[in-house]
Order: C-alpha cells, then structure tokens, then sequence
C-alpha cells in the first residue's frame, strides 16, 4: 500500500473522531470537565476534517470528474452541512455543561454513520483510483498547510 493512500488515511481519522466522541459519551456524566476535552477533540478535528475534504480532497475527484455541482462530492457537501448543525446543537449543551446530550449525540451519529460510509466504501477509493501518486501526495501537502483558524473556532465567542 502506497503511503499516499487517501482511503486509509481518511478512514483513520475518522475512527479517531470515533474515539473522542466516544470517551466524551462515557464520561459526560461522571467527569464533564475530562468529557468536554474530548468533545474539544472531536469537534475541532470533525470541522478540520470537513474543511481538508471541501477545500482539498473533493476539488481532486471534481477535477477528475467533471461533476461539480452534481454526483457524490454535491451530496457530500450538502451532508456537511446537516453535520455541522448537529454538531452545533450538541455543541451548545456541551457549552452550557449539560451532560444530558444523548438526542443531540443521536441526531450526529444519524447523519455521520451514513456519510462516513459513502466516504470510506465509495469516494475515498475513487480518488486512490483516479488521482496520480503527485496528485494525492499534493493533498496530504496541502492539509499540513490548511490554518487552525479554518477549523479551531468555535462561534460561540468564548
């Protein structure tokens, strides 16, 4: 396996992201200063991830492709979106210090289940497919270059 693989990479993140919001769900009721670092965790690698694939990974495919407005990185984008309010909604209680997030983790976990799975089983392999070993290692270059201020803000103004 080349070291520029997109799927194994991205694929690994996720489970990543998996993990955090999983120890922020097993200690949100015991220790919810320790649970909020991991929610920390989780959403500020959640919303760099979303910005590595909008603003890096898709342009590759679309590129490849042609489809811009249309096909899997459209339907992808528009997940994104319903991801990100998700995510602000359980933001917004993690904030207040309520513990009380199982709905609100739901309504996340709804949304992020299917969209990983595209990702993993259909987008991620398409590009390891389509894109040269310059183009993919051009990515991995470029997500070292995307600034924290893409992802690390909050919005809450705190």
């Amino acid at each position: 396996m080349n070291e520029n693989n997109i799927t194994p990479f991205y694929e690994k993140d996720h489970d990543e992201l998996d993990s955090y919001l999983k120890t922020y769900q097993e200690k949100k009721r015991t220790d919810f200063p320790r649970a909020k670092e991991f929610f920390k965790r989780f959403k500020f690698g959640l919303q760099r991830h979303i910005v590595w694939e909008e603003e890096i990974l898709f342009p590759v495919f679309e590129d490849k492709t042609g489809m811009r407005d249309v096909g899997p990185t459209a339907v992808m984008r528009q997940e994104h979106v319903l991801i990100k309010e998700a995510l602000e909604k359980l933001h917004q209680k993690v904030r207040m210090g309520d513990p009380e997030t199982d709905k609100e983790e739901a309504e996340l976990l709804n949304v992020l289940g299917a969209h990983n799975e595209k990702e993993e089983n259909i987008l991620y392999p398409a590009i390891d497919e389509m894109a040269t070993e310059e183009e993919k290692k051009e990515v991995f270059e470029k997500m070292k270059l995307v600034p924290e201020e893409k992802y690390m803000g909050c919005g809450c103004g705190h």
